[in-house]
């Protein structure tokens, strides 16, 4: 696909939200979750993702019944992974039904991308070298 015909797709997707994709949307917009920006309908590569956390590297995909043990799916993980992102997957019926399961899940993996607030600072950050 190319890339302007990728950009029509992405406005086309964003336009065309599935409910549970709406729902999730809901809670991921408006920096609602640690301040991370979540971008939808990104493209990535080849691919467009369901919703992509640049400053985290994560990407979220929410997913129904066509995709159960889809190999496409597979190859489009294994390039989300070289190219340095990890992908959390949801079934719409997940989304729909336990929203702050999901919620819950998803600021974990944020947590992961952030260094504990108790670590000390690599050598040269906060500390005072003159003297």
């Amino acid at each position: 696909m190319r890339q302007g015909q990728k950009r029509n797709r992405a406005r086309e997707l964003r336009r065309d939200m599935t409910f549970a994709e709406r729902r999730l949307w809901s809670i991921l917009c408006r920096r609602q979750l640690e301040g991370f920006r979540f971008r939808r309908q990104h493209a990535v590569g080849p691919y467009i993702a369901d919703f992509a956390c640049l400053e985290a590297g994560l990407i979220i995909e929410v997913d129904g019944g066509q995709h159960m043990d889809a190999a496409s799916d597979r190859d489009r993980e294994v390039f989300l992974h070289r190219e340095g992102f990890r992908v959390l997957r949801f079934w719409n019926n997940e989304v729909m039904a336990n929203l702050e399961g999901v919620r819950a899940l998803i600021l974990r993996r944020l947590s992961d991308t952030r260094p504990h607030p108790s670590l000390p600072p690599h050598a040269g950050e906060g500390a005072d070298t003159e003297g």
